[in-house]
């Protein structure tokens, strides 16, 4: 039996990060996954936060080349009802940044932490499909379809959605579906994107265009499964002319590239994140609708924690309580990060006429109180930061109120 410190199930975006962060914390890691040949056509964007932890582990200037700078995020009410939200841009230079994160193919970031992962001493790739997860007092034990086994003080499951290792630890999980999917798309056009990225709020859920590198962008469009397969089925072309129009030619001639897919919309938070010598990381702790550019960001301020509580005790070993202790850490950010995901969602479906108030009413808001736009950018890219500098914003308020 192969013994470590700490074991990873999953070598997903969020199980390599976290092989690598805690290798690099001085713990010796086993990353355990199936070989997969797969290859994801999707993207990811990252705010600043995140961008500053990859940067840490120096990982970030060979993911760099491959990204697009977010430096405008605009909404645009799309949705044709009585009451109509303004368009709201929020742009990162109010909050002294060059841009609020970068967007990138996950096949260029992959790339970058596989070749990471295969360089790192004290990361142990193990290619293998985990049969059974055995969690004890003082250590866990996997073993794998072939037989071998694997020892470790500490397990992290980054297994997705069906995770073994949550189901092990005995840790439940609340579901629920929405009426929606997700057509998610790469496409280039004619007109520059200058770094910005548009969400049309529409009827059936939003339309999120968002830069990548050169004249090319990447799309969610939340539409009804009915919709959806009506969409796939065009031949490319015809797709690009809709995919024009429901941009309103913002961006000139639109061009479908190939690999257009399609995710059900829903989400799950699992009833703990962390149990003894457990914790879940990903979408083995909670997963949501690809909205508001909150799903491998919440991820990556999982592993964070994760690195803090367990890289602080290198030499040392780990208390048989670090999976409770990262679940306290972490409730918090998850449950308020999904519970504003699903209001949002939610508010465009609604036929309510409060709800729809609501919804414009904070919109006017934003657009017209640049103090109070100030915290919410703040706290979208990193929770708590927006109210770090509150204080700030109100004695600059003041002041400026005293000179008028």
């Amino acid at each position: 039996m192969k013994n470590f410190e700490i074991a990873i199930v999953g070598a997903g975006l969020a199980g390599q990060i976290a092989a690598i962060a805690l290798a690099r914390s001085g713990r010796t890691v086993a990353l355990v996954a199936p070989k997969t040949d797969k290859t994801d056509k999707r993207t990811t964007a990252l705010m600043d936060q995140s961008i500053r932890f990859l940067d840490r582990l120096g990982l970030w200037s060979k993911v760099e080349p491959s990204a697009a700078k977010l430096s405008t995020m605009q909404i645009i009410d799309g949705t044709d009802r009585l009451l109509r939200a303004p368009t709201v841009a929020f742009r990162s230079s109010e909050i002294g940044l060059p841009a609020f994160g970068w967007n990138m193919p996950n096949e260029a970031l992959l790339s970058v932490l596989s070749d990471a992962v295969a360089q790192e001493n004290n990361i142990t790739a193990v290619e293998g499909t985990v049969e059974t997860v055995e969690i004890g007092k003082h250590d866990t034990t996997l073993t794998l379809a072939d037989g071998e086994q694997i020892s470790a003080s500490f397990l992290i499951g980054a297994d997705g959605r069906k995770s073994k290792v949550r189901d092990a630890a005995e840790i439940g999980v609340r579901t629920w579906s929405y009426p929606q999917t997700a057509l998610v798309l790469n496409f280039a056009h004619t007109r520059p994107h200058s770094n910005v990225s548009t969400e049309f709020h529409t009827p059936t859920g939003p339309f999120t265009q968002v830069p990548l590198g050169g004249d090319r962008s990447s799309l969610v469009w939340v539409v009804t499964p009915e919709q959806a397969a009506e969409l796939t089925a065009l031949p490319l072309q015809d797709l690009s002319r809709r995919v024009e129009e429901r941009m309103q030619s913002m961006l000139g001639t639109v061009t479908v590239e190939d690999n257009v897919q399609t995710w059900p919309l829903s989400s799950m938070t699992a009833h703990r994140f962390g149990k003894g010598r457990v914790a879940l990381v990903g979408e083995a702790g909670h997963g949501f609708p690809p909205i508001g550019a909150q799903g491998l960001n919440l991820s990556l301020r999982d592993i964070i924690v994760l690195t803090e509580l367990l890289g602080t005790l290198t030499g040392g070993p780990i208390p048989a309580d670090a999976g409770s202790k990262f679940d306290r850490r972490r409730r918090a950010d998850v449950i308020s990060r999904s519970l504003s995901v699903d209001l949002l969602n939610r508010s465009l479906l609604s036929s309510l006429l409060p709800m729809q108030m609501a919804r414009a009413a904070g919109l006017h808001v934003l657009s017209s109180v640049g103090p109070l736009r100030g915290i919410v950018m703040r706290e979208g890219i990193e929770p708590g930061r927006g109210l770090k500098a509150l204080p700030s914003l109100l004695v600059g308020s003041l002041r400026r109120s005293w000179n008028e």
